[in-house]
């Protein structure tokens, strides 16, 4: 490999000349500038692709345009999403790069995706979104969770808190009990890294109590800590994994982080397995972003700026995902046939 080459969120991409030495700690901190989410998800493209590759008898490095082409439309015939192949395709790019080499045209594999893309459509399936958690259905989650248990008690803390501070999966995962702070009006939040701050400047996040116990994120989460603090885990993850057996933590033997943090992934799992179980319409839709979306269209239907609901959960200045959700809720809250007369 001649050049280290890293990609990040916002789509840069960064080289090193390899005349140039370069400590394992600069090495280092450069690889974990890309989240590791997306590292991961990359790495497994990578492997599908030449996999693919193998079995037809297709160079994968360097790839051809053509190649690419193929498959992408391979991809399109599993029924792939859209975003699923969109990472595809930079994933090929992205490692044609790290090892100094062009990477292929992509003008036909994205025609090829246009074109799903409008098959999509056209079978009424466009692009799937998450199904947001509006407040009746985060009463109805946080009902059929038994707080008795440890379990329960962690899964209603991190349903009512993820919906309150509309964030991402992964910064919910990220959550150190040091990042929380009680005050006479709720709960001081300290988000310290997200997706779109690059600077890693973070940001302050201010919850106030709520109006009913069982979704007041105030008390949900001190009965939590009080939960943590019982065995003994005063510092580190907030959201940590639970084994079958009702033990914290991680299995000594076990995979992840020590103090067995939740990954952004099992968020997710949890948010989904806490929505069949109350038996929602169309559970299997709800996903570790429900709670972000059902934050952005409950608070904006209540009445709350756009601006403001942008800035509390992370979301750029004039987000066009944002913007999206809001035109949800505008298209019957505004409606431009309301009062015509009809």
């Amino acid at each position: 490999m001649n050049e280290i080459t890293v990609r990040n969120d916002a789509q840069e991409v960064f080289s090193v000349d390899p005349n140039e030495h370069l400590s394992d700690s600069t090495r280092q901190r450069i690889r974990e500038s890309v989240p590791e989410s997306t590292r991961r998800a990359y790495a497994g493209d990578w492997r599908r692709f030449t996999d693919w590759c193998a079995q037809r008898d297709r160079s994968p490095l360097p790839a051809t345009a053509a190649t690419l082409a193929e498959y992408v439309s391979h991809l399109a015939d599993q029924d792939k999403a859209s975003s699923t192949i969109e990472r595809a395709i930079a994933a090929v790019t992205v490692a044609h790069r790290t090892a100094d080499a062009p990477p292929p045209n992509s003008k036909a594999a994205r025609a090829v995706l246009r074109q799903h893309r409008s098959e999509l459509a056209d079978a009424g399936r466009g692009v799937r979104k998450a199904k947001p958690v509006t407040i009746t259905v985060l009463r109805a989650m946080v009902d059929v969770l038994d707080v008795a248990t440890l379990a329960g008690l962690r899964d209603r803390a991190l349903i009512v808190v993820g919906f309150a501070l509309g964030t991402r999966r992964s910064e919910l995962a990220a959550l150190n009990i040091a990042d929380l702070t009680l005050t006479d009006e709720g709960m001081a939040v300290v988000i310290r890294r997200s997706k779109t701050d690059k600077e890693s400047a973070g940001r302050h996040v201010a919850l106030p109590y709520g109006s009913h116990p069982e979704t007041c994120l105030v008390r949900t989460m001190q009965a939590w800590l009080a939960a943590l603090a019982e065995h003994e885990a005063v510092t580190g993850a907030v959201f940590r994994r639970i084994d079958r057996y009702g033990n914290l933590g991680r299995a000594p033997h076990g995979r992840g982080e020590a103090d067995g943090r939740l990954t952004g992934q099992a968020v997710g799992i949890i948010i989904r397995r806490t929505a069949l179980r109350a038996g929602l319409d169309a559970a299997s839709a709800f996903t570790g972003h429900s709670l972000r979306r059902g934050f952005a269209t409950e608070t904006y239907r209540a009445g709350a700026d756009p601006l403001r609901i942008a800035r509390h959960a992370g979301w750029k200045d004039g987000s066009p995902t944002l913007a999206g959700y809001i035109e949800d809720v505008d298209r019957w809250k505004a409606n431009p046939l309301t009062g015509v007369g009809l």
